[in-house]
């Protein structure tokens, strides 16, 4: 059972890649790129949404999310651009992931707006 769940996550990262290869090809319609972009970049992104200490949810993203996200974008890239990034894809594999910090600023971001409305709110409700 462990050597299907590294597989499927081998695969998952696979499917990354060609996404990420795919977003910058030009023959890709603007709605696929968006949509494409926003699940790429959220997968690269070192920071999750859902924090993954958070019993249950926090891997709710990771398990759910993304292998959905993945699985409608794969749907919108016509295929003859996934069969010429699958070949870039392999290559950057080899070498690291990218890293989007401006989505993980902006999840930061979001995180800590949160977190000052909640303690607005308690001081409020305890003045």
């Amino acid at each position: 059972m462990f050597k299907k769940i590294k597989a499927w996550a081998r695969n998952l990262k696979r499917q990354i890649f060609i996404l990420y290869c795919a977003y910058k090809d030009e023959r890709v319609p603007w709605y696929a790129k968006l949509f494409t972009a926003c699940v790429v970049a959220y997968a690269f992104s070192p920071i999750d949404l859902i924090p993954d200490f958070i019993p249950i949810l926090g891997y709710l993203d990771d398990v759910i999310l993304v292998p959905l996200g993945i699985m409608i974008a794969l749907r919108m890239v016509p295929k003859s651009v996934i069969s010429d990034c699958e070949v870039k894809a392999e290559e950057m594999m080899k070498n690291s992931k990218p890293k989007n910090w401006i989505v993980g600023s902006i999840i930061v971001l979001i995180w800590g707006l949160i977190l000052i409305w909640a303690i607005i709110k308690i001081y409020t409700f305890f003045s």
